[in-house]
């Protein structure tokens, strides 16, 4: 793969967990564990390959509604990789968790902050986990800052432009999103960097679920980016 053909910022909607348990006769629970493994396996290749900035949707803010068992599950298979350090300190990954962070437990918090801490001055691949995360949620989080900065004096009201919201997303400092991929046969963004993904080129895979994605389902969507023409609203 040409370095000069890989997107900078790739963004990953890991679905189809449940119905990879369901087709199985196993519990949900089961497809969100496997689907962790490939999780670890795709941030690692990523990294490998040079990609830098990659971001996947873990937990949406709708995610809520499912039974309490599964989240109960999903959130023990987040504090499992935040105990994981060797994981991201080996890779030198730089890891940001974006999202509505207030929204989880005290523990849950504390060994994100920790694991942020730890790996802030990595030269690595920039990861960002999508955590009780919502596109609009987080616009609305972007424009009370605004709000509030101008009410502070620090934004002058007649300064606010794209770039002005863009620094106050979960995700400021950091390019846009060039490519996102979402296996399971699913055709929408589902509330996912919405702002982020305005020029994005999206890929979406109808043939195999997040549990079943690896390394070449990985390359067959960066060729398809590599063969995209990109104009930006030009010509």
């Amino acid at each position: 793969m040409n370095q000069e053909n890989l997107p900078r910022h790739i963004g990953i909607i890991m679905d189809g967990n449940g119905r990879w348990a369901k087709l199985r006769n196993l519990p949900r629970s089961a497809g969100h564990k496997i689907g962790a493994k490939v999780f670890r396996n795709i941030v690692t290749y990523c990294n490998q390959i040079g990609i830098q900035y990659l971001t996947v949707y873990a937990f949406s803010t709708e995610n809520w509604k499912r039974p309490k068992e599964e989240v109960q599950a999903l959130m023990q298979l987040f504090r499992d990789y935040l105990l994981e350090t060797e994981t991201y300190l080996e890779q030198k990954i730089q890891v940001r968790f974006i999202g509505d962070l207030s929204g989880l437990d005290e523990e849950l918090q504390q060994l994100i902050a920790q694991c942020e801490t730890s790996c802030q001055d990595f030269d690595g691949m920039h990861l960002n986990i999508a955590l009780n995360y919502g596109g609009r949620d987080e616009i609305v989080h972007a424009m009370r800052r605004v709000v509030q900065d101008v009410q502070d004096g620090k934004l002058d009201p007649s300064a606010l432009d794209e770039q002005a919201i863009s620094d106050r997303l979960y995700t400021y400092g950091q390019p846009d999103v060039d490519l996102i991929i979402r296996p399971s046969g699913e055709y929408r963004l589902s509330n996912f960097l919405i702002w982020q993904s305005a020029y994005a080129e999206c890929v979406f895979m109808d043939q195999v679920l997040w549990p079943d994605f690896n390394e070449k389902q990985m390359d067959k969507a960066l060729k398809e980016y590599a063969r995209r023409n990109r104009r930006f609203g030009g010509v």
